[in-house]
């Protein structure tokens, strides 16, 4: 924020007067908004959040700035927001890893609070995750991957965004729910794009990822899909199963994001935000890249948002715990 220069001062001064008139204009024309990203850029979640910035930028008349700030399960980025000005200038793309997974696996370490810390202005999207495959391994299904990690224990590798990332998370639900001391070897990356990469290239047999971020890779034939968490099929891709129709009854998730400022950011600025983001939503060109993803908007704003994210945490604390993740 501007700095503004004290009333004595400011007597003093011919034309000081200007400097607290700058400060004191109003939201959001003071300066750029930052909007931070608590991943690096290029993945699904930067690619959602530069979509909707420019149709907010244009909506605000004011630019809308994203900022990755990657690291610590996303739980780097999301703390700098906790801590920001709340005046509407810094916002936060909220996403379920750091919200619902990485605040309980960071525990002490991290001292902000998903429901108090934060005002969640809505929600933006949500999205399977799924188990891929190279296409010239001979696994089609899940039973043949199971059959496969049965036969040798250890011996298949998969790829994740990270240690305590929802993929790496799902993975392991679902080889806890396959029983049997069921063993595969993790292979955490920094980022889902270089672990897809090294998967389509041959040096890894699988790995687990969003439907977002997946699915020009479906698409083209480079990844095979095996299953994925939603509970019903996905329209857009109706071939691939679900793991609740494959036996898995309980292995139902859904990636979410959304976008969140700091706790006690003024109501009317809020209000505003979520406006904005709800008319976003239904922009053409928003709809159309969604649509090519596969990804589901948000339709959740304001106190439904903030209840959605207070829920989400509520269940997940247990499975969290429960997995035995760990973070980096």
């Amino acid at each position: 924020m501007p700095h503004t220069i004290p009333r004595r001062a400011a007597l003093g001064l011919p034309g000081a007067l200007a400097a607290p008139a700058l400060a004191q204009a109003p939201w959001p024309q003071a300066q750029p908004i930052r909007f931070v990203v608590p991943f690096g850029p290029g993945g699904t979640t930067d690619i959602i959040a530069r979509i909707l910035a420019g149709e907010m930028s244009r909506r605000l008349g004011q630019s809308v700035v994203v900022e990755n700030r990657p690291g610590a399960g996303a739980t780097l980025g999301t703390g700098q927001v906790a801590r920001a000005v709340p005046d509407g200038y810094t916002l936060l793309l909220s996403v379920i890893s750091a919200m619902a997974v990485g605040k309980v696996l960071g525990g002490d370490r991290i001292p902000w609070d998903p429901d108090r810390d934060f005002a969640h202005v809505a929600m933006v999207m949500s999205t399977p995750y799924l188990i891929l495959v190279r296409p010239d391994l001979p696994i089609r299904t899940v039973a043949d991957l199971l059959a496969e990690a049965r036969r040798r224990p250890g011996a298949i590798s998969y790829g994740t965004s990270g240690i305590g990332s929802m993929p790496h998370l799902v993975m392991l639900r679902f080889l806890a729910a396959a029983g049997g001391g069921l063993a595969m070897t993790h292979v955490p990356y920094r980022g889902a794009a270089q672990a897809a990469t090294d998967v389509a290239a041959g040096v890894l047999p699988t790995m687990v990822d969003s439907l977002t971020a997946a699915s020009a890779n479906i698409r083209s034939g480079a990844l095979r899909p095996l299953a994925h968490t939603w509970p019903e099929r996905v329209p857009a891709f109706p071939d691939i199963p679900t793991f609740r129709e494959l036996g898995f009854r309980d292995l139902v998730v859904d990636g979410w994001s959304g976008i969140a400022a700091p706790a006690r950011t003024p109501p009317p600025i809020l209000e505003r935000l979520a406006a904005v983001v709800r008319e976003a939503l239904q922009a053409p060109d928003v709809v159309r890249r969604y649509a090519e993803t596969a990804t589901a908007p948000g339709r959740l704003f304001g106190e439904d948002a903030q209840r959605f994210v207070r829920e989400e945490v509520a269940v997940w604390t247990p499975v969290v715990r429960a997995s035995g993740a760990t973070m980096e």
